[in-house]
């Protein structure tokens, strides 16, 4: 499988946006939240944050669950950890490829030295 087939693209698509990436900061440190709790420290509103939340659990990154009027959301685990592992996959594959390119421009540097 190569590179490109192993990332989810509607994943990093998710994961792209600056705020979505901020509010599953703020659910690893609290844990959980609500979008107001979460729109409380983020310069959007309530109705962004709820917006960003959806997005996130239609990739499976974060779950809501009924609490009162609002739902609680957490980080899943599994999801994020699936995320790291593409990730560490495409730095990966990308080092390879500037290793190579670091070889080929070392190699036309010692050419054009002989």
């Amino acid at each position: 499988m190569t590179v490109a087939g192993a990332v989810d693209d509607d994943l990093w698509s998710a994961i792209g946006d600056p705020t979505r990436r901020r509010l599953l900061d703020l659910l690893l440190l609290e844990e959980a939240g609500t979008a107001t709790s979460l729109s409380q420290q983020l310069p959007v509103t309530r109705q962004a944050v709820a917006k960003h939340l959806g997005v996130l659990d239609r990739v499976g990154l974060v779950h809501g669950t009924p609490a009162g009027r609002e739902k609680r959301y957490r980080v899943d685990d599994a999801q994020l950890a699936r995320a790291v592992a593409q990730l560490a996959s495409v730095g990966s594959a990308w080092d390879a490829r500037l290793r190579r390119i670091k070889r080929i421009a070392e190699a036309i540097q010692v050419a054009r030295q002989d």
